[in-house]
């Protein structure tokens, strides 16, 4: 193999804006991105990143909170990764110039669900995202790299069962191919699969959709996380679990603290647990929403510690500073997605993946907090050293392309809202098989309609972002059928304990593929 000498990176939140700019000291590097720089969840996350900076804790501690979480699904050596060279890139942020907040000159630090230890660095209060995300891009401007605003990827190319470049749509509706050394997948999550997400509309799971139908391998597609609190209310504004971590309690319409009667450490229990709670509480209630209560954290901290939350309370009516405010769970974070190694390597040479879209085995089957603005550093970094390298002779085979509809005639055209409705209501925070097969049925229905050649390619870019969530919904739901228990953030009623048989089918995803 020939050393890489271009490459094209899919999306610029975290994961592919450190990819692109550390690779463009040694590529010709194309950052390809479908909205302006650097809009993408990435901006979102307010409660920081976990690192092991401080006295009292290790990279080995850090690695068990992650394991711990996972449910018996992380890859040990994958977490030991990120663990260990995460403190390395978030000094590395701050000689960029990221400002993380400080308590009498040193470090602030905050603690989040199932950590041990007060390890979550933060920026601006609770705009973590948003700080570290301007530092990076204006990185990546003053790079060489070649920034593609507004550009939609439609497709990958193979040859010769390498990834060769991607097939891309511009604004103008013109399409071209551009062939590269390497592309790497950046793409992050896919909440737009569910009516009730924290993810923005950008995030339509394009990056997981390409790999699928190129072939390469998937894994874990089953585990989605449901962050437990976002305001319960048009758009599902997050609260972070931050605030949470500073004190903040849950509490149902008489004023009952629920979340005691169901974990020992309440709200502060694993993200799973908490959001399961809070929806069955709910729905005792006749639908009436749960409530966070932070007023005990006073006025001023919260003012001070989360400006961006609350501003937006603020914005929408709600005076979080002195009243509850409503709560309900909504699709966050997916721990599946392309299956990659330690370097971001999926099974198709020439691909990579980093960040959400890539499944390296850090998360397991619940993702603990704070560590995804983590993974996206870590692996965006390592996977450049992996550009110009042989691809390894004993890497995992891809599928070979899958059909792109299922092996039925589907007969109705899908609108995104009946999907969004339907993976909530049977792959969401509650499944059992037979919600998850009148699921499966129901999509296998299902087609997209292709849009007028009139159409704007506004119109079209909908179009194809309707097909990739609808092709991820079919093997998200036959991996959810297959794995008959319950473990981490997937919850099978009518298997609602863990079964050690499954602890690693890892290779859920492979087989689901197959099936759709």
């Amino acid at each position: 193999m020939t050393k890489a000498r271009t490459a094209l990176v899919i999306g610029s939140g975290v994961a592919g804006l450190v990819a692109a700019v550390r690779a463009s000291t040694t590529h010709q590097v194309t950052l390809i991105t479908k909205t302006a720089l650097g809009e993408g969840a990435s901006i979102y996350a307010q409660g920081g990143i976990a690192a092991a900076l401080f006295n009292g804790d290790s990279a080995r501690i850090h690695a068990d909170d992650t394991v711990r979480i996972g449910g018996g699904l992380n890859s040990r050596r994958a977490v030991d990764i990120l663990c260990t060279e995460g403190p390395m890139r978030v000094r590395d942020l701050i000689d960029l110039g990221v400002a993380f907040d400080r308590d009498g000159g040193e470090l602030a630090r905050g603690l989040e669900a199932a950590h041990s230890r007060d390890r979550i660095v933060h920026a601006g209060g609770d705009r973590t995202g948003a700080e570290v995300q301007a530092v990076l891009v204006a990185a990546a401007r003053k790079s060489r790299v070649q920034i593609l605003e507004h550009v939609f990827v439609e497709e990958l190319i193979i040859d010769a069962n390498r990834v060769v470049g991607a097939v891309l749509m511009y604004p103008n509706g013109i399409v071209e191919s551009l062939e590269a050394d390497a592309v790497v997948l950046a793409t992050g999550g896919g909440g737009q699969l569910y009516p009730h997400t924290s993810n923005p509309a950008v995030s339509t799971g394009d990056g997981v959709a390409l790999a699928l139908r190129a072939g390469a391998a998937l894994r874990d597609l089953e585990f989605y996380q449901f962050h437990p609190t976002t305001l319960a209310m048009p758009g599902n504004f997050l609260i972070s679990e931050a605030v949470r971590g500073e004190g903040a309690v849950l509490v149902d319409s008489s004023g009952h603290r629920f979340m005691t009667d169901e974990h020992p450490d309440a709200e502060l229990a694993p993200r799973d647990i908490v959001a399961r709670g809070i929806a069955r509480r709910t729905a005792a209630q006749g639908g009436a929403a749960v409530l966070l209560d932070a007023t005990a954290l006073g006025a001023a901290f919260l003012k001070r510690r989360f400006p961006g939350i609350t501003a937006a309370t603020a914005h929408l009516g709600l005076d979080w500073l002195n009243n509850p405010i409503p709560v309900t769970p909504a699709a966050h974070y997916w721990m599946g997605g392309v299956r990659t190694d330690e370097w971001g390597r999926t099974s198709i040479p020439g691909l990579f993946a980093v960040g959400e879209v890539a499944s390296t085995g850090v998360h397991g089957a619940n993702r603990l907090a704070s560590n995804s603005l983590l993974e996206g550093l870590v692996f965006g970094w390592r996977c450049v050293d992996a550009l110009a390298e042989p691809w390894p002779d004993d890497a995992e085979p891809a599928l070979g392309a899958i059909a792109e509809e299922p092996q039925v005639d589907p007969s109705e055209p899908v609108d995104r809202a009946s999907l969004q409705s339907l993976m909530w209501s049977t792959a969401g925070l509650f499944r059992d098989e037979k919600s998850l097969t009148e699921a499966a049925t129901q999509l296998a229905r299902w087609y997209v309609a292709a849009p007028p050649a009139s159409a704007t390619s506004i119109a079209a870019v909908a179009a194809a972002e309707t097909r990739n969530l609808l092709d991820l919904a079919r093997v998200i739901v036959a991996s959810a059928r297959m794995r008959r228990e319950s473990r981490g953030a997937h919850f099978r009623s009518d298997f609602p304990h863990a079964d050690p048989t499954f602890a690693r089918h890892a290779d859920l995803a492979r087989k689901a593929v197959t099936k759709c």
